[in-house]
């Protein structure tokens, strides 16, 4: 069983605490939010240097082994929840689609008002996870991943800045909007150790680049 179940249950009253606190978010068509602040630098590099080095092997790996979207709220799914958490004046019909509002792309700094012009994605990328670990979990565990709403894993950004980013780790990929860059290798990091994924060299060593100037 990954380790990150053991960390979780440590902290359970502060997971709670977050999930209820999110629902409000639901009670207002204006509501608005942001990625889930990730770790600090210090304690990210302080992660890092405990994460576990190996090769990738992405052997096996579907995108159905990680079940998306679940149903969190109501008639609202993931994706859907996210939308509303990380736009503006966000407006849903019953089906909590969303029909106004606009989101800016922390990836590259452009606001939509279509929600279709808008991806949620895994920060860290669903093939990637598969790669470095998940591919030793249950389908329940990678469905629980795939749709974590507590961790800064899923975000609301342009699709084609999306889609260029594909399943690359950082030492692949960084965001266009350079200024983001810390947040992102923050996120990453925090991400994969508490899930207890490995990293490969090259990743490691982009990942401590960055977060060496944060």
């Amino acid at each position: 069983m990954p380790k990150f179940y053991a960390r979780r249950r440590l902290s359970i009253l502060a997971a709670l605490t977050g999930l209820i606190a999110s629902v409000g978010l639901f009670n207002s068509p204006t509501a608005s939010a942001a990625l889930p602040t990730p770790v600090s630098a210090a304690t990210a590099r302080t992660y890092l240097a405990s994460l576990t080095v190996a090769t990738e092997d992405r052997t096996g790996y579907q995108r159905s082994l990680f079940p998306t979207w679940d149903t969190i709220s109501g008639t609202c799914n993931t994706r859907e929840w996210i939308l509303k958490r990380d736009g503006s004046n966000v407006v849903t019909n019953s089906a909590c689609t969303a029909t106004s509002g606009s989101w800016y792309s922390v990836y590259d700094g452009a606001t939509w008002t279509a929600a279709s012009d808008v991806d949620i994605d895994h920060l860290v990328p669903l093939a990637e996870a598969w790669d470095s670990g998940a591919s030793q979990w249950t389908t329940s565990e990678r469905e629980g991943f795939a749709n974590d709403i507590t961790r800064p894993q899923l975000l609301a950004v342009t699709d084609n800045v999306n889609q260029s980013k594909g399943d690359k780790d950082p030492a692949e990929w960084m965001p266009p909007l350079s200024s983001y860059a810390c947040t992102y290798v923050r996120a990453w990091v925090q991400v994969k150790y508490y899930y207890d994924l490995s990293v490969d060299s090259a990743e490691k060593s982009k990942l401590s680049s960055v977060l060496s100037g944060c």
